[in-house]
């Protein structure tokens, strides 16, 4: 546990470790983890934290009052726009895809249904590419992205991102409620 101070600055900020970063210092705080679990698992839990594991990522929880978990639910509406966003411009879009905005910028430029879909979301942006940055910049602070070049605005989506895409996937509406939700 050569870890314990940086894992819990990233960690505790809502932050997660991804395996496939492309930062060297966050892939051996991954490792580390992974290696010794269980320690790591222990030793947060005195302070309230329960270290929690993914595919390829770790993130902390805690045990929250209802308020909180359902402010946290509202939080997430906005994601399904985002993963709808992004599962159309590329419907293979996951940990591992690399992206650029000049990229994403030509594509939405030229279809519709990309450009109504962003238009849905960012919608205090006036221009297409400060949308797309602005949803570069969101993924980037969650660690679900992390900028590769800069020059080139290259992003990589980590591991993390399989985080928000399994609780989006865990949201089931039953067809007979489905009318009854305000839109």
């Amino acid at each position: 546990m050569k870890y314990t101070s940086e894992v819990f600055k990233r960690l505790s900020r809502g932050q997660f470790i991804s395996a496939n970063s492309i930062v060297p210092e966050v892939r051996a705080i991954y490792n580390d983890i992974e290696d010794n679990e269980k320690e790591y698992a222990d030793y947060f839990s005195q302070i309230d934290f329960q270290l929690e594991s993914g595919d390829g990522y770790y993130y902390f929880s805690r045990s929250e009052q209802r308020v909180v978990i359902e402010g946290k639910l509202r939080s997430l509406f906005v994601w399904i726009d985002y993963l709808d966003f992004l599962t159309s411009y590329d419907s293979t879009f996951g940990a591992g895809t690399q992206f650029t905005l000049a990229q994403m910028e030509v594509r939405v430029g030229s279809d519709v249904e990309l450009k109504d879909k962003l238009a849905d979301i960012c919608e205090d942006k006036p221009s297409i590419h400060d949308k797309l940055l602005a949803l570069a910049t969101t993924m980037t602070n969650q660690g679900f992205a992390e900028l590769v070049s800069e020059d080139e605005g290259m992003y990589q989506v980590t591991n993390a991102f399989r985080y928000i895409t399994h609780i989006i996937d865990c949201i089931n509406i039953d067809e007979e409620v489905k009318d009854e939700i305000p839109e």
